[in-house]
């Protein structure tokens, strides 16, 4: 199965998997994508206000990641991460800088802080294309929920977790929780640039 990471890595790994059952590439995407309704308009910054986004689409899905990376880079209990392509998260306001952080396993994640109030507003794990935002970051938090727990083995044990939302010790098949709109935006933006078929 190869190795267990800490952390949302094996969304990068996953990402780039587009093979169907048989080990063949899935055709390439000339999808065009129709301009998408929110389900809610969502717009966050930082503490002092110096950095401003919007999404421009709802995301392709949310994570409450336990990792014990999560838990050090934000120094909480958890992180509520909604992935989301890049190009659809629009600056309102300020210039996030990127810092490169250390992980567990000796890789290196970069997380977008406010250059004033260094508040992480978003990550990136590997692939530019896209964005883990940070849910807490948002005007109103309380407008999204988890779809997903994972790394709940580092999960700290008084927390309880809903049993109506899927939970993984560490990560999970992406194809067989992600709705397919999800999957087929996420394909889009890996696909190969100028491929045809």
């Amino acid at each position: 199965m190869g190795v267990q990471r800490e952390g949302p890595d094996p969304v990068a790994d996953a990402v780039i998997e587009r093979a169907t059952d048989d080990g063949v590439l899935s055709r390439p995407h000339r999808l065009v994508l129709e301009e998408e309704i929110m389900s809610v308009p969502r717009e966050g910054g930082c503490a002092c206000g110096a950095v401003r986004y919007r999404l421009t689409s709802d995301p392709l899905f949310t994570h409450c990641c336990h990792c014990l990376n999560c838990q050090r880079q934000t120094g909480s209990a958890f992180v509520i991460n909604l992935l989301i392509e890049t190009d659809r998260v629009e600056l309102l306001a300020g210039d996030p800088q990127p810092v490169d952080v250390p992980r567990d396993d000796g890789s290196k994640q970069t997380i977008f802080r406010c250059p004033t109030c260094q508040v992480a507003v978003f990550s990136q794990y590997g692939r530019p294309e896209l964005r883990f935002v940070r849910g807490g970051t948002l005007d109103d938090p309380s407008g999204v929920t988890p779809d997903v727990h994972i790394f709940t083995r580092s999960k700290l044990p008084w927390i309880t977790l809903p049993e109506s939302v899927p939970a993984f010790e560490v990560y999970y098949d992406m194809k067989a929780l992600w709705p397919a709109a999800s999957l087929e935006r996420l394909e889009a933006i890996m696909a190969p640039a100028g491929s045809d078929d």
